[in-house]
């Protein structure tokens, strides 16, 4: 697996990272509480209900430090009364999902993440299990995961976390430099890791996640090749290789940046390139876009019997089930409809407080909205769409219907990234590198949007 400068710069265009279709940006707030229950009525009125289970993803928004590359909706507080009441209020959420979900409802995976979710302490930590216990049921062999910041835990809160049910980690590590720790303000040892990784395999979580960031400021070509010599030294069972997007405009902890810091356009290419060869080496399986996995880990084994999933919690093992978001700025999949909660900590606890659902906008899927999400999430997920899957599933004639998308992608045919032929789309060994840009080929709503810079770049 190998990049090249020129694929690179031919798709240095920002776009969807397709864990939802349509994209959140897309979300309206017509969509409000109303819809939401109606959506959860229906569901419990389905055999969905009963054939699926669910998945559901909690965001604990604190975090007692600030890192200046983050871009996710967080609030940074030394003060743990704020967790307290939050806490108080996530109860509140799902008391009132309580009659509209019924009882049994099984749960296959569920995701901690924020902000920091071991930000809170031991004793929150086990109330708020006990609250998700009442309304869902935990099923065995399911995906039980939490993000965790090395610096919060230790071998003790390891062990609280395996007694709770969870059975996977992702770390954030980010890079083992201290320059360049220390320029994003999130300094941990390599020490630190790997005690923690070394804890972690003694009470026998499945697997543990490492987060990664090329082109972070002070980084370079020698301090990127120690740390990924000392990822391999830990080797963890999942990679999440992500490329740092400065958006200071956007993202008010990136002002912390200084601009002339950041690795140019070529060098990130080389920190890719380095770190694809490092990955290959160590045998690990690009399951696609940023994630990679050693190939006894659940998620390798998905992608090669072809049963990878995808949502708002990112590649997945688990089936097409629908998604409960919880807290503050959370998102959520019921059926045909996505849902997203109020993203204020204020407006959260005051809705919550007056008897209400906090849903803020969301979006009702079309009949054309489905067919396009299948299609996309074939080649997110699989790499390969068969026409006449989408054929019978929709009855519609594919080449007729996407006659224009299939005429776009002959320009990715010619340059090696794709293979259309008449019973299928595949996307080739360069294509998943761009597996993003195929996918945008098919997204009705960006393809007459002009204005894409809100979206991460592909590579």
């Amino acid at each position: 697996m190998t990049i090249s400068t020129e694929l690179l710069q031919r798709f240095d265009v920002p776009g969807p990272r397709y864990t939802s279709y349509p994209t959140a940006d897309r979300f309206v707030e017509a969509f409000g509480e109303s819809q939401y229950q109606e959506a959860l009525m229906q569901r419990g009125h389905s055999a969905r209900a009963h054939a699926f289970p669910l998945s559901v993803y909690v965001h604990i928004p604190f975090c007692a430090s600030l890192c200046y590359y983050c871009a996710c909706h967080k609030i940074i507080t030394r003060q743990y009364d704020r967790a307290l009441s939050y806490l108080d209020a996530l109860k509140q959420e799902i008391s009132l999902l309580a009659p509209f979900l019924g009882e049994g409802n099984k749960v296959s995976q569920l995701h901690l993440g924020g902000g920091t979710p071991t930000y809170l302490r031991d004793d929150e930590l086990r109330s708020l299990m006990s609250s998700l216990g009442q309304l869902f049921d935990w099923q065995e062999g399911g995906e039980y995961s939490i993000e965790v910041d090395p610096r919060t835990v230790d071998a003790d809160r390891l062990a609280l976390l395996k007694d709770l049910g969870f059975n996977r980690l992702s770390l954030g590590v980010q890079d083992f430099d201290p320059a360049v720790q220390k320029a994003v303000h999130r300094e941990q040892s390599f020490e630190q890791v790997q005690g923690l990784l070394a804890n972690a395999d003694n009470l026998g979580f499945s697997s543990v996640n490492l987060d990664l960031i090329y082109g972070l400021p002070k980084q370079t070509l020698s301090s990127w090749r120690q740390t990924m010599q000392r990822i391999a030294q830990l080797r963890p069972q999942r990679i999440a290789l992500y490329a740092y997007a400065h958006l200071p405009a956007r993202f008010k902890p990136q002002r912390h940046i200084l601009a002339e810091d950041i690795p140019t356009a070529s060098m990130k290419t080389d920190m890719l390139t380095m770190a694809l060869t490092a990955l290959q080496e160590e045998g690990y399986v690009y399951i696609g876009m940023d994630h990679f996995a050693l190939p006894d880990d659940a998620l390798a084994i998905a992608k090669r019997q072809g049963r990878l999933h995808r949502n708002f919690q990112g590649y997945t093992t688990q089936p097409d089930c629908d998604l409960i978001g919880l807290g503050v700025s959370s998102i959520g999949n019921i059926g045909t409809s996505y849902q997203q909660n109020v993203k204020s900590l204020a407006d959260y606890q005051d809705t919550l407080a007056q008897g209400r659902l906090p849903v803020e906008r969301g979006v009702a899927l079309t009949r054309d909205d489905v067919l396009r999400r299948h299609v996309i999430m074939a080649i997110m997920c699989q790499g390969r769409v068969s026409f006449e899957s989408v054929e019978l599933s929709y009855l519609i004639d594919f080449k007729q219907y996407f006659r224009a998308e299939l005429h776009q992608l002959q320009a990715m045919q010619q340059q090696g990234l794709v293979e259309l032929n008449d019973a299928e789309l595949i996307v080739s060994a360069d294509g998943w590198f761009v597996v993003r840009a195929i996918a945008m080929v098919f997204d009705r709503y960006l393809q007459h949007d002009q204005h894409r810079t809100r979206f991460s770049k592909i590579i």
